[in-house]
C-alpha cells in the first residue's frame, strides 16, 4: 500500500470518528460502540476503494455499501457528510424530529444510503439482490456489505450465504464486524460463533480474517478479494467495539451509551489530541 494513501486514509478515519462522536454528543445517546468499530473500513471504502459520485448519489454504475447492522448508521452518516453527500450540520440532527439522519439507515431519507436496514439479517439479502441485479445488467460495480458478529445469529444470514455461493456472486464483498459483543453481552456467551472465516469458507466464500481496525490490512484484503473470481468474498474484521476512544473501548456495556455533554467533550478531547499527534508525525 502506498504510504501517502495510507496516511490519507488514517487521517480520514480520525475525521470520521470525531464527526461521529459529535453526532452522538448532539443527541446525548446512541449506538456508539458498533459505530466506531467500523470506521476504519468506511475510511478505506469511501476514501479510496469505492467508485462513487457524491454529487450523483444514484449513479447507476456506482459501487454500493449496505450497512446491514443499521444501528451503525451514524458512522456512515459522518462518512457521507465528510465526502460531501450532504451538509455537515445535518449531523447534529441525528435521530431528532424531522431529521434526514434516523437512528438506523434509511434510503428514503439520506443521500448516499443504498439500502434501508436495521432489522438484522435483512441487509444481507438486500446486498445480495443488489449484487445479482447489477451483474445481470452488465455493470462492473461491486456491492460491499457490513454485518455485525451478533447479527450472524440470524438464519437469514446463512440463507444469503448459500445463495451467494450457489450463484457465484463475486461482485459481493461481505464484511463481518467481529467486535465480540452484541446488544446484551458477549457473543461467545450468547451464541458462540467459532471460526467465522471457516464457516464462510465452508459455504463457498473466498474468506479472509484480518485486524479490522488496521487501514492497511483492510485495503489489502479488498485488493486480494478483487483478484479472486467466481466466488463471493468474506472479510472477517477482528475489531474492538468503540475503537479509537479508549474510554469507550474499556466500557463493557458500550453497545449503546447515554452520557452527559461533558463526557462527550472528554472523548472528543482525547480524539482531537490523538489526531493532533498523528498530524505532527
Amino acid at each position: 500500500m502506498d504510504a501517502q494513501l495510507k496516511r490519507e486514509l488514517q487521517d480520514f478515519a480520525f475525521r470520521i470518528r470525531i464527526a461521529c462522536v459529535e453526532e452522538f454528543k448532539a443527541l446525548g445517546f446512541g449506538h456508539i460502540g458498533g459505530s466506531l468499530s467500523i470506521v476504519d473500513t468506511l475510511a478505506v471504502l469511501y476514501g479510496s476503494t469505492m467508485k462513487i459520485d457524491p454529487k450523483n448519489p444514484g449513479w447507476p454504475e456506482r459501487d454500493k455499501f449496505v450497512c446491514s447492522k443499521g444501528h451503525a448508521g451514524p458512522a456512515v452518516y459522518a462518512t457521507l457528510a465528510l465526502k460531501g453527500y450532504f451538509p455537515m450540520d445535518w449531523l447534529t440532527t441525528l435521530n431528532k424530529g424531522g431529521t434526514n439522519l434516523p437512528s438506523h439507515c434509511d434510503k428514503s431519507k439520506t443521500p448516499g444510503i443504498d439500502a434501508t436496514t436495521g432489522s438484522l439479517g435483512q441487509g444481507a439479502s438486500q446486498a445480495l439482490g443488489l449484487a445479482i441485479g447489477d451483474a445481470l445488467k452488465g455493470r462492473k460495480n461491486r456491492v460491499f456489505l457490513m454485518t455485525g458478529d451478533g447479527e450472524l445469529n440470524e438464519g437469514q444470514i446463512w440463507e444469503t450465504a448459500m445463495l451467494a455461493s450457489a450463484r457465484k456472486v463475486d461482485n459481493l464483498i461481505w464484511f463481518v464486524d467481529n467486535n465480540k459483543k452484541q446488544l446484551d453481552g458477549l457473543v461467545d456467551e450468547i451464541m458462540p460463533l467459532g471460526d467465522i472465516g471457516a464457516k464462510f469458507s465452508a459455504f463457498g466464500f473466498h474468506a479472509q480474517t484480518i485486524p479490522g481496525n488496521d487501514i492497511e490490512a483492510i485495503y489489502e484484503a479488498i485488493e486480494a478479494a478483487s483478484n479472486v473470481a467466481g466466488k463471493p468474498h468474506a472479510i472477517i474484521l477482528d475489531t474492538v467495539k468503540g475503537s479509537g476512544v479508549k474510554a469507550i473501548e474499556e466500557t463493557f456495556d458500550n453497545h449503546s451509551i447515554t452520557a452527559k455533554a461533558e463526557v462527550y467533550d472528554g472523548w472528543l478531547e482525547a480524539l482531537n489530541s490523538d489526531y493532533a499527534a498523528f498530524k505532527a508525525l
